[in-house]
C-alpha cells in the first residue's frame, strides 16, 4: 500500500465503515488514523493532504478491516478514554462505557474532598470507575474486587497509570467473598442483560466483552440479589451502595434492596436522560 494523503485515507475508510453499518463511522476512522500514523486531532484537521508514510498507511488499513466486523475502536486501539482519563482496555475487561461516567458522578457526590474515606468496586473490571474516584478524591482509599485475575492484573496498571496504587487493594473474589473491612461507599456496574437478551446484543458487546461482565442471569438481576444480600456488614451506617442498571430495571432492583433493608435514596440519570445509577442506603 503506497504512501496517500490524510484525506484520502479517511474518506476511503469512512466509507468502508459506513457500507458495514458503522454509525461513528467518521470518528472511529479518525481515532484510528490517528494511532496508526501517531498524528494528534489538530494535525488531521489542519492537514488534509498531508502525507501519511506507507508503514502507518498499511498499520491504518489493517485497523480499519478490524472496525468493519464491528471490533470497538477501543479494542483495536487497547485504551478507552473515561472521566477525562485514558484507560487500558483487554479482552479481559468490560469495555468502560459513558454512560458509566454516572456511577462516578454519584461517588464523588457522597464523598466530600476533604474528608478521608473507604469504597469498594465490585466487578471493577479495568478499574475505571474506582480509579477515576480516587483520582479526584486523594484522601480516599479502595478496595477493587473481580472474580478475573486477569481483569486485576488490567485494573492494577491503570491504578498505577493513574497514581492511586498506593492507596488501592487489588481483591480476587466473587462479589464480597474474603472482604471484612467496612465502607462508606460500595458501588458497582454489575452484569445486568438478560440471558434471553444476550442474542440481541450490538457485536461489539456479544462478541467482544467478556460474558461475565454482561450476564445477569435468567432476569438479569442476580448480581443485585447478591450485592443486596451481603452489603449490610460492611457498610458504615451512613455509608450507600450506588449500582449502574439497565433500561427498565428501576423498580426491581429497587425492590430487592428494600427487601434487604435498604431504602432508595438517589436516581441519576445519564447525559441521554435515561436512568442510570441508584442510590441506597440503609433504612
Amino acid at each position: 500500500m503506497p504512501p496517500d494523503t490524510v484525506a484520502k485515507l479517511l474518506g476511503e475508510a469512512q466509507q468502508r465503515l459506513k457500507e458495514a453499518g458503522i454509525e461513528s463511522a467518521a470518528l472511529d476512522a479518525r481515532l484510528l488514523l490517528q494511532a496508526a500514523a501517531n498524528l494528534r486531532h489538530d494535525e488531521i484537521i489542519a492537514g488534509p493532504t498531508l502525507i501519511v508514510p506507507q508503514d502507518a498507511c498499511l498499520r491504518f488499513a489493517a485497523m480499519v478491516e478490524r472496525r468493519r466486523v464491528h471490533e470497538p475502536v477501543s479494542r483495536i486501539l487497547g485504551e478507552r478514554e473515561f472521566y477525562g482519563r485514558m484507560f487500558r482496555v483487554t479482552p479481559a475487561t468490560l469495555d468502560p462505557r459513558p454512560d458509566t461516567e454516572t456511577l462516578v458522578d454519584e461517588g464523588l457526590d457522597h464523598l466530600p474532598p476533604d474528608r478521608p474515606a473507604r469504597i469498594i468496586d465490585l466487578g471493577t473490571g479495568t478499574g475505571a470507575i474506582i480509579v477515576s474516584i480516587m483520582a479526584e478524591r486523594p484522601l480516599v482509599s479502595g478496595v477493587a474486587v473481580d472474580v478475573s485475575a486477569e481483569a486485576l492484573d488490567v485494573a492494577r496498571n491503570n491504578a498505577e497509570r493513574h497514581g492511586v496504587s498506593d492507596r488501592l487493594e487489588l481483591h480476587l473474589g466473587n462479589w464480597f467473598e474474603g472482604v471484612a473491612d467496612g465502607f462508606d461507599l460500595i458501588v458497582s456496574n454489575p452484569p445486568y442483560i438478560a440471558a434471553g437478551d444476550i442474542a440481541g446484543l450490538a457485536p461489539e458487546v456479544r462478541l467482544h466483552d467478556p460474558g461475565l461482565a454482561f450476564d445477569g442471569g435468567a432476569d438479569g438481576l442476580e448480581a443485585y440479589r447478591r450485592i443486596a444480600a451481603d452489603a449490610s456488614p460492611l457498610l458504615m451506617k451512613s455509608g450507600r451502595i450506588s449500582v449502574e442498571i439497565g433500561a427498565g430495571q428501576v423498580g426491581e432492583v429497587t425492590t430487592i434492596f428494600a427487601e434487604k433493608g435498604f431504602a432508595l435514596v438517589n436516581i441519576r440519570k445519564d447525559l441521554a436522560g435515561s436512568i442510570r445509577v441508584l442510590t441506597f442506603q440503609p433504612g
